[in-house]
């Protein structure tokens, strides 16, 4: 697939749609990176642009969409099927919590929570498919997916991005297989998961995509049990570092201090690696962090 194209097809298609998101400069690691504000797209994620670029390139059955979803890919599917007239159908596991939730309750899409983990509704979202005839929004696995995350990289070097090295964190693989589509090895790709749910990791050990546990403070957004298919096509050679529970909740603290920025574990994850030492950049080596969400539990403004 010339993914260069997609990518470039995509950004132009959800123009209008998505949000231009911000990036500023940072000292928090104790020397300069640039950061990309994901978490200030539509929803509080860069899952909207997956979204958009899902419906806006595929004609839409009148049964409407449906997705699964730990949470924030979720909100952004109701939210696009909302701004585009769609209805649509939302499985959230329990994990994704009340603040999830509750964001998906007020875009006004349909919403059933499953008992476990993201597969689970997973399962429940393809029996809906295949019951009605909906049109299923994946996640991460997907093309349409794939290239609508990558619209946030072709976008952060029309920002003017230096960086010598990207740090993103993964789940299922949607927005790191982006970047490597973007890219392309024009710039180094670091994929960060949590020590608790780390299926990409896994899976670069193993040589294949496996199936793993799933815990910890970020599991309602990186907790995919297995990595995305496309990922692993794309991910073959990188570099892949794992972050403690504590090293992402002292990156959540670190951003909220410095920039007053507020966002969910895995918005802080890739900087936790930086932070840590999980990933330490050589002398002069540029690097840049992708804030990827800000769904945090509980809603400071809930109730």
């Amino acid at each position: 697939m010339d993914w260069k194209t997609e990518i470039q097809a995509a950004a132009e298609r959800i123009a209008g749609h998505a949000q231009i998101t911000p990036v500023m400069e940072s000292h928090i690691p104790g020397y300069p990176i640039e950061l990309k504000l994901e978490h200030m797209q539509h929803t509080g994620s860069f899952k909207a642009r997956g979204a958009f670029n899902t419906l806006l390139s595929m004609e839409v059955p009148q049964a409407g969409v449906v997705a699964a979803s730990g949470g924030n890919h979720g909100a952004a599917a109701a939210y696009a099927a909302r701004a585009l007239g769609h209805p649509a159908k939302i499985f959230v596991p329990e994990i994704a919590g009340p603040s999830k939730i509750a964001l998906i309750e007020q875009i006004g899409a349909d919403l059933s929570v499953v008992p476990g983990e993201y597969a689970n509704a997973l399962a429940m979202a393809q029996a809906h498919e295949d019951k009605t005839g909906a049109m299923q929004i994946h996640a991460y696995d997907a093309p349409a997916t794939v290239a609508g995350q990558g619209t946030c990289f072709a976008e952060w070097e029309s920002q003017g991005l230096l960086a010598d090295t990207v740090l993103i964190a993964v789940g299922g693989g949607g927005l790191i297989a982006g970047a490597l589509a973007w890219f392309q090895g024009a710039r180094k790709v670091v994929a960060v998961e949590p020590e608790t749910s780390c299926a990409l990791n896994a899976a670069l050990q193993a040589g294949e995509p496996v199936d793993v546990s799933v815990s910890g403070v970020a599991a309602n957004a990186l907790g995919a049990r297995r990595i995305g298919s496309i990922c692993f096509e794309l991910a073959q050679g990188m570099e892949s570092v794992l972050v403690s529970d504590q090293a992402i909740s002292e990156a959540q603290r670190a951003l909220w201090q410095a920039h007053r920025i507020l966002v969910e574990p895995a918005g802080a994850a890739a900087l936790a690696a930086l932070m840590s030492g999980a990933y330490t950049p050589e002398p002069g080596e540029r690097v840049a962090v992708l804030v990827c969400g800000g769904n945090i539990a509980p809603d400071p403004f809930a109730g």
